[in-house]
């Protein structure tokens, strides 16, 4: 690994534009392109797909397609799992899902940072990643974006069009922008 790969995967920060990394990004989106390009009932062909682009896909999950993510080795994706049609999983770090998650349309998993207060380096096109985790048997509603190094509990349920911002506990219903805990489940 280079040396903006190897910053990358430690939360350090790193350049995007590294062409190690850019080439990561256009054999994934490679691998993409034949995944969204593939028609009703071409399961067998999806799941080839998927299982040559994802770190781990487990047994009876699947993916809608359009799919969109940068590398896709760092998607871990457990069992009996579910991304509705046009997820974005923006995994520049390690990203996992754990068994039977339904996670619902345009939701997006964005593990990246970019500076705020220091333009220059924003501008040089650097940034750093965190990790995101969703435990066993969470539902994200549609249009759920969950922000980087975010942590959500097993059996937990998150409205659709929520944004999460903190961690959230297991069994607990959480809504809103910024999301927040409603009810315990």
């Amino acid at each position: 690994m280079g040396e903006h790969k190897d910053r990358m995967l430690a939360g350090e920060p790193y350049r995007d534009n590294d062409p190690e990394l850019v080439a990561e990004r256009l054999r994934c989106q490679g691998l993409l392109d034949r995944f969204n390009a593939t028609r009703a009932g071409q399961d067998v062909q999806r799941r080839s797909i998927l299982d040559e682009l994802l770190g781990e896909i487990g047994e009876g999950s699947w993916i809608m397609p359009r799919f969109q993510c940068d590398y896709g080795s760092l998607i871990r994706l457990g069992r009996n799992s579910f991304l509705n049609y046009d997820a974005i999983v923006m995994d520049c770090a390690p990203i996992t899902i754990g068994d039977d998650v339904s996670i619902g349309p345009r939701a997006q998993l964005l593990t990246a940072l970019h500076p705020m207060d220091d333009h220059a380096l924003r501008r040089d096109r650097w940034e750093t990643a965190a990790p995101i985790a969703i435990g066993d048997n969470v539902w994200l509603g549609g249009g759920v974006i969950v922000c980087p190094g975010v942590s959500i509990g097993p059996n937990a349920v998150v409205g659709a069009g929520s944004v999460v911002t903190r961690d959230l506990p297991e069994k607990v219903f959480a809504a809103g922008n910024p999301a927040r805990v409603i009810r315990t489940l």
